[in-house]
């Protein structure tokens, strides 16, 4: 249980000093030009292998500008995290692309689609009744009691 604590405390300084890095201390242009977010952090068990999790405003263009700025900056990056952690190991870093903007996107046109969908049955509905009558339940009617009572099973001559 320890070991992940410590992986998880070693994924918030590394958060922490890749998004200060990413806002003040790298001169790639391919980097200053574009708003990039670090989304989440991860590290291994074992303290080796770190993994960064971005997101860029903009489209395909700036998206691939950022990422090979940040392949360029790697090792920059990761002897800041070195000095920062104190540790013996410096984890390596790998920038992911976030897939959150585009699920988020997806989930927002899935929502529109069901909404409209709904419109779309609530005006078809509106004027339409119930299929059957209003009373769905059988009910004996008094012709059918009166007619009963009299036949009821006697004895035949």
């Amino acid at each position: 249980m320890a070991n992940n604590a410590r992986a998880d405390n070693l994924a918030k300084l590394i958060r922490e000093v890749v998004a200060e890095k990413l806002q003040r201390g790298i001169k790639d242009p391919r980097i200053q030009n574009n708003q990039v977010t670090v989304t989440d952090t991860r590290v291994t068990g074992d303290l080796r292998e770190g993994t960064v999790f971005y997101t860029v405003y903009g489209g395909e263009e700036e998206r691939a500008a950022v990422a090979a700025g940040l392949e360029s900056a790697k090792g920059m990056l990761r002897s800041e995290v070195g000095k920062a952690a104190g540790i013996k190991h410096t984890p390596s870093l790998t920038f992911i692309p976030d897939a959150l903007p585009e699920n988020a996107r997806a989930m927002e046109e899935l929502f529109s689609a069901a909404r409209e969908r709904d419109a779309r049955l609530r005006r078809e509905a509106e004027g339409a009744g119930y299929a059957g009558d209003p009373d769905p339940y059988r009910r004996p009617a008094a012709e059918d009691e009166e007619a009963g009572e009299g036949d009821g099973g006697g004895s035949r001559a």
